[in-house]
C-alpha cells in the first residue's frame, strides 16, 4: 500500500523534530526537543516517568497539538498534514488495545477490514506467521500470555504496512521472557524496512534495541547518540583489584574435604610439576 506520491518519497530521515514545546499551564512538558530519525532505524527516546516522551509521540502522532516547533512524519508536516502522517504510521500504546473476546485471527482480520485491504485473511495469516502465532490463531486473544497479547497488539498494528511504527513503552508490565519475545519482533520490525520510534524507562532496551538513544530529562533532549556516543561520555574502564570473599560453596567443600568435581591428587602432581620445571634461562 502507497502513503506517498513520488514527489513525497524523498531520501531523508523518516521523522525530524525541532524546537518542540508543549506546557499544560505552568507545567512546561517540552522546553525545545530537537531530534531525527533515520528511515529503517530503532531509534529509543529513554527517559524516566514524567519525561515527556508519550507527550512527543502523541504530538507526532497527531493526537495532540504542539505549542511551538516542528515536525515532519515520513515528509509531512504533522500540524499541516495530519491526514497524510496519520496513514504513514502505526501507534502502539502501553497497553494492547486487542479484543479480549476474538481470537487473534479474528482481532487482524477486523483490523484489516478497518483498513479496507483485500484478502483480509490471508493479511492474517501472514502476520500470525510472521509473529509466531499460527498455532495460537483461533484462541480467543483473553487466554493469550502478556507477550503474546503483545505481539499480536503489535501484530494489527502493522496492517497496511506502515512506514512508520510509534511503540510507547511496549513492555510496561511484561516479564523477563515476554519482554525478549517483544524485543525479537521490534527487531523484526527494522530487519524489514520499518522505523521504529520507541520510548522506554528501561535503560538495557535501549541498549538492547537502539541503533540511535536520545536521552531527553526535564523537557530537554542531553544526550543524543549510538550506544558507543553514550559510553563514549564517560572515563575509560579502570581495572581495580577486589577481594572475592569465599562463598558458602567454598566454606561446604572446605569443612566436609574438597570439592567432589575436582581431584586433589592431581591438583597437587600439576602443582608439583610446575613448580619443578626447569628455567630455559639456567646453565647447566
Amino acid at each position: 500500500m502507497s502513503y506517498l506520491s513520488a514527489t513525497d518519497q524523498a531520501q531523508g530521515p523518516a521523522i525530524q523534530v525541532r524546537g518542540l514545546e508543549k506546557s499544560y499551564k505552568e507545567v512546561h512538558v517540552l522546553r525545545g526537543v530537537d531530534f531525527e530519525v533515520a528511515r529503517g532505524s530503532i531509534f529509543a527516546l529513554l527517559g524516566s516517568n514524567g519525561a515527556g516522551k508519550t507527550t512527543v509521540v502523541r504530538i507526532l502522532s497527531t493526537l495532540l497539538a504542539a505549542d511551538a516547533g516542528t515536525s515532519l512524519v515520513n515528509g509531512f508536516d504533522v500540524a499541516a498534514r495530519p491526514a497524510d502522517v496519520r496513514e504513514s504510521i502505526s501507534l502502539t500504546g502501553q497497553f494492547a488495545a486487542v479484543d479480549e473476546i476474538l481470537t487473534g485471527r479474528e482481532n487482524l482480520v477486523l483490523v484489516a477490514r478497518l483498513r479496507h485491504l483485500r484478502q483480509p485473511g490471508a493479511v492474517a495469516d501472514e502476520l500470525l506467521r510472521r509473529f509466531s502465532l499460527t498455532e495460537a490463531g483461533g484462541r480467543r486473544a483473553a487466554t493469550y500470555s502478556g507477550g503474546m497479547r503483545r505481539r499480536l497488539d503489535i501484530a494489527m498494528s502493522l496492517i497496511g504496512n506502515p512506514p512508520v511504527i510509534f511503540l510507547d513503552e511496549p513492555t510496561t508490565g511484561l516479564d523477563p521472557e515476554a519482554r525478549i519475545e517483544v524485543w525479537q519482533a521490534v527487531r523484526s520490525l527494522a530487519a524489514s524496512g520499518t522505523t521504529v520510534l520507541l520510548t522506554t524507562q528501561y535503560l538495557d532496551e535501549a541498549e538492547q534495541l537502539a541503533d540511535r538513544i536520545a536521552i531527553l530529562h526535564q523537557g530537554r533532549i542531553i544526550v543524543n547518540g549510538t550506544l558507543a556516543d553514550l559510553r563514549a561520555l564517560l572515563p575509560p574502564a579502570k581495572v581495580e583489584y577486589v577481594e572475592k570473599q569465599p562463598s558458602l560453596e567454598d566454606v561446604f567443600f572446605a569443612v566436609v574435604g574438597g570439592d567432589p568435581g575436582r581431584s586433589d591428587t592431581a591438583d597437587t602432581s600439576s602443582t608439583s610439576s610446575t613448580s619443578r620445571t626447569p628455567s630455559t634461562s639456567s646453565k647447566e
